[in-house]
């Protein structure tokens, strides 16, 4: 009998994940063309030729023994002082290779801090709408993960249940920004007037209280909006950062930790977070991945492409008559369900319209639709919109 944690977890799996394989099941049945599968927010949009081409000259030109070994827990030095010299002139920071650790992914950046800071039974808030897998990350070290509701429509965080939701067991709270699945870029009022909740129950309670930022999606935002450097509003932010959007790497698992030495018990828990991978079983991120980004680590995806079909899919619905919220970033298209929610997500799949409920996101009443797809599988799914909107009576 597998342990009766696992059995929830299995019994849980990811909804976007299932949803994803019957879209290949689906597909297999109908025709990939006739299949409309939003459910997944894998990059279509190709990663930039400096990364391949990075990959081939490393592969060609470095020692083996060097380039496919083991290194620092933290990652290679030199890699890690790259990301640091980066950040440093996009924000005007100070960090060195002792702040940055290469991690598996934002995913794995999560898991590391989680395990570096909860004890059974601290409590970790996060914000309506969030990324699925929170809860249970933050299960997986016997925390206790609460949810503030979602602040609709804006989708900002609501800073007086924050404030009203600390106890003495808040060891973090963790921001998604941009935001998964609802687009929204929390801005620098909000970050503001969030540190300061966060300085007065640190000083009530006398305990620090961290602010987890997870930004896999922080170079997807549009129309010249700013994404806010959070630690520049709070010294115990932590960053988890990927290149799975940014770079279109999604599958390549590689991306970093910012543990800046302004946070209380910095060199512990930079320390804590190295030998965390270990014990987990990471023991180092990807050697040559982590070659790759250092050389691009200042490239970037188009944009234009999702800014395309974001608008695209945004005036194709709401032409329909459907309601969507209007992201500012990210790839999603959060849009509201005219009728009750796993109604709206069977109605949908009758037209092979694969959406995943808001309720996966702790947001019953909406959907997520993934628009980094082609263009023409957004205008292909139109008349499956029509029917739909027909149907349940937009």
């Amino acid at each position: 009998m597998i342990s009766t944690k696992m059995q929830t977890l299995a019994q849980n799996n990811s909804v976007i994940r299932a949803m994803f394989e019957e879209g290949k099941q689906m597909a297999a049945e109908f025709g990939a063309e006739n299949v409309f599968d939003f459910s997944l927010g894998n990059p279509s949009v190709p990663s930039p030729a400096a990364v391949n081409a990075a990959a081939i000259d490393i592969l060609q030109h470095e020692d083996d023994l060097m380039l496919h070994g083991y290194m620092s827990n933290a990652g290679f030095e030199d890699v890690r002082q790259a990301v640091a010299d980066s950040l440093n002139r996009r924000f005007g920071t100070s960090y060195g290779a002792q702040n940055i650790l290469m991690t598996v992914g934002a995913a794995g950046g999560l898991n590391i801090i989680l395990k570096v800071l909860l004890n059974p039974g601290d409590e970790v808030i996060t914000f309506a709408p969030y990324f699925v897998e929170y809860k249970n990350y933050v299960n997986n070290y016997d925390g206790n993960l609460v949810v503030i509701p979602a602040n609709i429509p804006s989708f900002q965080p609501d800073l007086e249940k924050l404030a009203a939701a600390i106890t003495p067991r808040t060891k973090a709270v963790i921001v998604n920004t941009p935001n998964n699945p609802s687009g929204a870029i929390y801005s620098a009022e909000t970050l503001a007037a969030m540190a300061s909740v966060l300085e007065s129950k640190s000083l009530e309670f006398g305990q620090p209280i961290y602010l987890i930022s997870d930004e896999p999606y922080r170079e997807l935002a549009y129309d010249g909006v700013e994404v806010p450097w959070i630690p520049h509003f709070y010294a115990n932010t932590m960053v988890c950062y990927s290149w799975s959007k940014s770079l279109s790497l999604p599958g390549e698992r590689i991306g970093y930790l910012v543990l800046p030495s302004e946070m209380d018990e910095a060199e512990l828990i930079q320390s804590a977070a190295s030998i965390a991978g270990r014990v987990m079983g990471f023991v180092n991120a990807p050697s040559l991945m982590q070659r790759v980004v250092a050389r691009c680590v200042d490239e970037k995806t188009d944009l234009a492409a999702y800014a395309a079909n974001r608008k695209l899919l945004y005036d194709g619905l709401t032409e329909l008559g459907y309601e969507c919220v209007y992201p500012a970033g990210a790839f999603y298209l959060f849009v509201k369900t005219p009728e009750d929610e796993a109604a709206f997500v069977a109605h949908a799949k009758q037209h092979h319209l694969l959406l995943v409920p808001g309720s996966s996101f702790a947001c019953p009443g909406y959907v997520r639709i993934a628009y980094c797809v082609s263009p023409e599988t957004i205008r292909r799914s139109m008349p499956a919109f029509k029917a739909l909107a027909g149907e349940i009576g937009l």
